[in-house]
């Protein structure tokens, strides 16, 4: 594809065509050097941190702590660090390669016959079945989203705010702008993530401040088999979960990482040139990491804290009104504002931007199973527009029909667990097959991702024990 869009820090990569993740010949770029010159081409960490500081947080890991207390502190704090790798592994086949997500997990061998004589990985057809299990966590994030709204405004009919939560998502998503979305969301990663943080501050002035004895119990590794399907969905959503690092590696192909590194060429001219993008990258993830880090602590911390001690473990249409008292019994009724304020930009933000992801990854399934080419740039541009439309109207139905956000954003974040070492696995596989060796990771690297899928297929067998079997 000749030709791209004049371009600015920032700006979308498109070819001629109007493709934005088919690799332009032309848009080669010399990376930044230096961190502060490098800030400037950050951007896809703020998107993808504005799903992963969401309902895993707010939901999710306060109601753990709630449950368990500080005990299993050791616990989130693995589900925040362990995952981060594959994130910046996985992306970097896809910045290197041009390659989409759907197309590098095709590109693993093990075909399965669907119809005739086409054949698709095994991967592309679990990872498209877990795609619709996505939706039920979209009904748990509007859901929550509501709540949040009823607390400020109680009178409010919950059908209303819902309708309007999913007629805005629309409006939001309906132009494609990268860079808007990056504005919006970038403000509400910002409020939320200071008003998380403050407010544990302050809970350090209370009697429910955290204690060093506390922090040490956290550390003990103790696991909790009456809790296993609220720990393992905590594990599942927490930090970056699967349908999240395949949602980042398309905000970084519109960021325009592919396009500057340019096509392979086997000379030291682009591979330096790789390797100072690859640098970028691994900037962007470690902001992700810091954030949700900061930001998912103490979420813990107040649900441990506050919510256990009063004996407080909420699970359904009640949820976000008693997570609210972990604000509210430390800094006064005046905060119940403040909370709802955070928890409602929080979901929203998470609400929009599961959306954005997902109608950037269906059009490449349309491609893979064969029912679409994939130089039909109007047709999926069509996909995308209608699920920007379709998907809020599903999260609307399922949120006004089914009021359990925690059961909800549960069910998809224990089919996220099992989807990991998927994840994993094709990362690992692509990077040694599929990457010229002058631009593989390093050998410690590999081993860390060898290591990493061990404890994802532990989780995968915990959650098949204790959520699927032990339930039926």
């Amino acid at each position: 594809m000749e030709g791209v869009m004049a371009s600015d820090v920032g700006q979308d990569y498109i070819s001629d065509s109007g493709d934005r993740y088919t690799q332009p010949t032309n848009a080669v770029e010399e990376p930044p050097k230096g961190f502060l010159k490098a800030v400037r081409y950050l951007g896809p960490s703020v998107i993808v941190t504005s799903t992963i500081v969401g309902s895993g947080e707010v939901i999710l890991t306060a109601s753990l702590g709630a449950a368990v207390g500080y005990g299993m502190l050791w616990w989130i704090l693995l589900s925040c660090w362990s995952k981060s790798i594959v994130q910046a592994e996985l992306t970097r086949y896809i910045i290197l390669s041009g390659d989409t997500y759907i197309r590098a997990l095709n590109r693993t061998p093990g075909k399965v016959k669907l119809y005739k004589d086409y054949k698709v990985s095994w991967p592309v057809i679990l990872v498209f079945l877990s795609f619709f299990t996505s939706i039920s966590g979209l009904g748990g994030l509007i859901g929550g989203a509501t709540l949040a709204i009823l607390l400020m405004f109680p009178n409010v009919d919950s059908t209303l705010v819902i309708a309007c939560l999913a007629g805005s998502t629309m409006l939001l998503l309906g132009t494609g702008s990268y860079k808007r979305l990056e504005s919006v969301m970038l403000a509400m990663v910002a409020c939320f993530t200071f008003i998380t943080i403050l407010c544990f501050i302050l809970m350090q002035g209370t009697e429910y401040a955290t204690t060093i004895d506390q922090l040490a119990g956290g550390f003990k590794f103790e696991f909790y088999p009456e809790f296993a399907f609220l720990a393992l969905a905590a594990y599942g959503y927490t930090g970056v979960n699967s349908g999240e690092i395949a949602s980042y590696t398309y905000w970084c192909i519109e960021k325009g990482y592919p396009a500057r590194i340019g096509p392979y060429q086997s000379s030291s001219e682009w591979v330096n040139r790789a390797r100072g993008w690859l640098s970028v990258l691994r900037a962007d993830v470690w902001v992700t990491l810091l954030i949700l880090t900061l930001a998912t602590i103490p979420f813990y911390f107040l649900g441990a804290g506050v919510l256990h001690a009063t004996g407080q473990a909420p699970t359904g249409q009640e949820t976000i009104r008693a997570l609210s008292g972990m604000y509210t019994e430390t800094l006064g009724s005046w905060s119940l504002w403040v909370f709802a304020l955070g928890a409602f930009f929080i979901l929203y933000s998470s609400t929009v931007s599961a959306v954005a992801a997902q109608s950037r990854v269906l059009p490449d399934y349309f491609i893979e199973f064969g029912f679409l080419s994939r130089d039909r740039v109007d047709r999926r541009k069509q996909i995308t527009k209608w699920w920007i439309f379709l998907a809020p109207i599903a999260g609307f139905f399922i949120a006004v029909f089914i009021q359990r956000p925690v059961l909800l954003v549960s069910i998809t974040a224990c089919v996220f667990a099992l989807m990991l070492p998927i994840q994993t696995w094709v990362t690992l596989y692509l990077q040694k097959k599929r990457l010229p060796k002058d631009i593989q990771p390093k050998k410690s690297t590999a081993y860390f991702l060898k290591f990493t899928l061990l404890l994802q297929c532990v989780m995968a067998y915990l959650v098949l024990y204790y959520v699927v079997f032990k339930i039926s």
